[in-house]
């Protein structure tokens, strides 16, 4: 039987802003990546989605991001590696202190947004980012883009990492994800989601934004808890999985 885990950003409401669909996403899904205050989310969040992950099984998982609540964290800055292992850091430090107290256990972390994709594409960004998880604790998962830059770098440095893949973003030709800046950045329709999720499980390949296919490896797959279809992804996702014997489980 094939397998694969399911994993989704949460926790990204802050202060008077919630994300609503929160408690019907964690049960169906078998990794949450919760933000750590930077790009979103407070200590508020963090505690109540630690909470519902205890309750639903879910693995929990550090998100950090860049500084930038105002947009989100997706949009780039310019900083340094030492920067980078700093905050990356600190927000895992943020993270655990809630999971400790709820007699929680930490399974990984995945940089967020503009972090993600500047640590896929530069290797020094790439070592930071991974050289803080490792000091933190050498048995955290990293997860990161497929292929990526942070791919080689956990490899260098013998840190445990997960391939990750995404349902509802479309690829470049290089195997970057396309900029948000495009109208065609995010899938919107739920099967096309789901049938690009299924082909790049089964296959380890992916159709781009300019009709060519590229390898990919799918040890995680990931759906943004933001979107605005993100329960009805993840149910659909795990009713298709069921149907093609592919089971959804947490990476070990």
């Amino acid at each position: 039987m094939m397998h694969i885990d399911l994993n989704c950003d949460v926790g990204e409401g802050f202060g008077i802003y919630r994300m609503a669909h929160e408690e019907m996403i964690i049960p169906h899904i078998t990794s949450a990546n919760i933000a750590c205050g930077f790009h979103a989310g407070d200590a508020a969040q963090m505690r109540k989605v630690v909470r519902l992950c205890m309750e639903a099984g879910t693995a929990i998982g550090a998100h950090p991001g860049l500084p930038d609540k105002e947009g989100f964290g997706r949009r780039d800055m310019k900083i340094s590696s030492q920067e980078a292992y700093d905050m990356v850091l600190y927000q895992i430090g943020a993270l655990h202190a809630f999971v400790r107290a709820e007699g929680g256990t930490l399974h990984h972390v995945k940089p967020h947004g503009a972090l993600y994709n500047m640590a896929a594409r530069d290797v020094d960004l790439a070592r930071a980012v991974t050289r803080a998880v490792m000091d933190f604790d050498p048995h955290l998962i990293v997860y990161g883009l497929s292929g990526s830059m942070l791919a080689k770098a956990s490899e260098e440095m013998g840190v445990p990492f997960a391939h990750e893949v995404f349902a509802d973003r479309t690829y470049k030709s290089d195997g970057s994800l396309t900029s948000r800046m495009r109208d065609d950045a995010v899938i919107k329709d739920t099967s096309t989601a789901v049938s690009q999720a299924l082909t790049m499980i089964q296959s380890g390949t992916c159709k781009t934004i300019d009709g060519d296919d590229i390898n990919v490896k799918a040890d995680s797959i990931c759906v943004h808890g933001d979107g605005m279809k993100a329960v009805e992804f993840v149910e659909a996702l795990k009713v298709r999985f069921q149907s093609e014997n592919i089971r959804v489980k947490k990476i070990d």
